[in-house]
């Protein structure tokens, strides 16, 4: 709504400077000039931050049910103890989650940059697709988490604990887990745990699980790359928070990962494919190829579904 009304201005300005243009003298000609250029640069403004969701809008509601299936998305705010980051979290509960007693598994999945998890849920369409994969029997009901990983929208973080700036990896990997098992039925043992994410999200969730194998069994990347691409402060970006460093330089952790990409998006199959040549036991890898979108929301509307079946196969249960 708001982007077409930034495109009607644009009509009627464009529209009264050409019916205008005769009858104004300098200044007036000016302002409707100026007029027009402000009312273009706000419809691409907006039409960009549609795109990235460098600032994101409202939320979504604090409980919104899939009426056919019985899932909720809820919307809770995550106050960072150890972190001392206070973050908004969209969580994700399966329809078998008002039914019984059982503890589930628990999935992180992390955005990428620049954005928010509200992309997940209006642009990835991710309730629905869980409900999908869990209905088919493709997926284990697991509670999905969907946390904002930056307190600021055009802070990149990469899910490392900046130097000096926000704990980003703290929040995810201690102050998150801990507001899970506080609040919901899940289980608290690494094996019924996992990452997932893409673009940024998805080398957030290959570094996390590599640095932290004993809370992690697994992790999926789509479109992910073996770098942050950011300086942390600590040199890190180098080394301890580079993936593809970490394969060739450290012992490898027995956890699983899943690396997902499209042919024609080059630097995140030139990454993924070093980090897949890397990787031996007792570390797993699983690769998955899309033959063409690029660096996209199509592209990963695809590996949707697969990834979090994979990541189901490798996690543990519900627990009675």
């Amino acid at each position: 709504m708001t982007l077409a009304l930034a495109l009607v201005a644009v009509l009627l300005t464009a529209v009264l400077l050409g019916a205008a243009w005769n009858r104004l003298r300098v200044i007036g000609r000016s302002g409707l000039i100026l007029s027009c250029v402000l009312s273009v640069v706000a419809a691409a403004a907006i039409e960009l931050n549609t795109l990235t969701e460098a600032y994101p809008t409202a939320g979504v509601p604090a409980r919104a049910a899939a009426a056919a299936t019985g899932s909720q998305m809820l919307t809770v705010t995550v106050p960072g103890r150890a972190s001392r980051l206070t973050l908004q979290m969209y969580v994700y509960l399966p329809a078998a989650y008002r039914t019984g007693h059982h503890r589930f598994p628990v999935i992180e999945a992390l955005h990428g940059y620049p954005g928010s998890p509200k992309t997940w849920l209006t642009r990835l369409h991710v309730q629905s697709s869980l409900d999908q994969e869990i209905a088919a029997g493709r997926m284990a009901p697991t509670v999905v988490l969907f946390p904002y990983q930056t307190p600021q929208h055009l802070l990149d973080t990469e899910c490392t604990n900046l130097r000096g700036g926000a704990q980003a990896e703290t929040f995810l990997t201690v102050d998150v887990p801990a507001f899970a098992r506080a609040h919901y039925r899940v289980r608290a043992d690494r094996p019924a745990w996992g990452l997932t994410g893409y673009s940024a999200g998805a080398f957030c969730a290959i570094n996390l699980s590599l640095r932290h194998p004993a809370e992690y069994a697994a992790a999926a990347s789509m479109s992910g790359y073996s770098s942050p691409g950011i300086t942390v402060g600590d040199g890190s970006e180098k080394t301890t928070n580079n993936p593809g460093w970490r394969l060739h330089h450290l012992p490898q952790p027995p956890i699983a990962l899943w690396l997902g990409w499209a042919a024609d998006d080059r630097e995140s199959a030139r990454d993924s494919r070093r980090l897949a040549a890397a990787a031996h036991a007792p570390l797993s890898m699983t690769t998955a190829v899309v033959a063409h979108g690029g660096h996209s929301d199509a592209v990963w509307i695809q590996m949707e579904p697969p990834s979090f079946d994979w990541l189901s196969a490798h996690l543990a249960r519900p627990l009675p």
